[in-house]
Formats: C-alpha cells, structure tokens, sequence
C-alpha cells in the first residue's frame, strides 16, 4: 500500500470533537444531547453537494473528508464542530494502515 502523505502544515482547522450521549426521555423515547471531548486540529476539504430531503423539505447533503493526525476512541457517530458547522462522521479510515493519520468521511447537519 503506498504511504500516504499529508503535510502536518495543512491541518490548520481547529475542530471540537463531540460525542453523542442519549438519555431516557421520560415517555418510552430517547433525546440526544452532545458532550465535548476534545479540540484538535484537521484538514477540510469539500466533496460534494447533492439535492436531498429532510422532513419533507428540499435540503442539500454537503459531504467533507477531514484528515487528522491518528487517535484512538474516534467512533462513527461522532461529530466536529467548525466555525459553526455541525460534521457528522459517517465512515472512519487510516488511509495507508500506517497509523499515522485518519480520514473521516462527514456530513454536514443542519443545525
């Protein structure tokens, strides 16, 4: 696999990383509130835009991949925060098994 490389230069966004943590909310259902883990800095880079639907109103689906340097415990269903954009991980990979770095693959929620 060839090596993959980033220049730690490039990761110069600052993003809150969140966990979600859901809690009984009193009639059978759950609510899901959010909890800081931790700040780091990453690479954003926009992938693409499509037409979508959400609760019955037209939306668009903005993906990301954002590049980081290697930490344990990131999990799919976690999120970032940056400059006000919520980043919802959806897949998470280490683009050469070096364990150098990760790639999260994201979309953007509404807030």
């Amino acid at each position: 696999m060839p090596a993959f490389h980033c220049d730690p230069g490039r990761l110069s966004a600052r993003l809150l990383l969140q966990q979600p943590l859901d809690s009984d909310d009193g009639q059978g259902g759950t609510t899901t509130s959010w909890a800081d883990v931790t700040q780091l800095w990453a690479l954003i880079e926009p992938l693409s835009a499509t037409p979508g639907e959400q609760a019955a109103r037209q939306v668009a689906i903005h993906t990301h991949r954002v590049t980081l340097r290697h930490r344990t415990g990131l999990l799919r269903g976690m999120r970032f925060i940056f400059d006000g954009r919520f980043l919802l991980i959806r897949a998470i990979s280490d683009p050469d098994a070096s364990g150098r770095y990760l790639t999260c693959h994201c979309e953007e929620e509404e807030p």
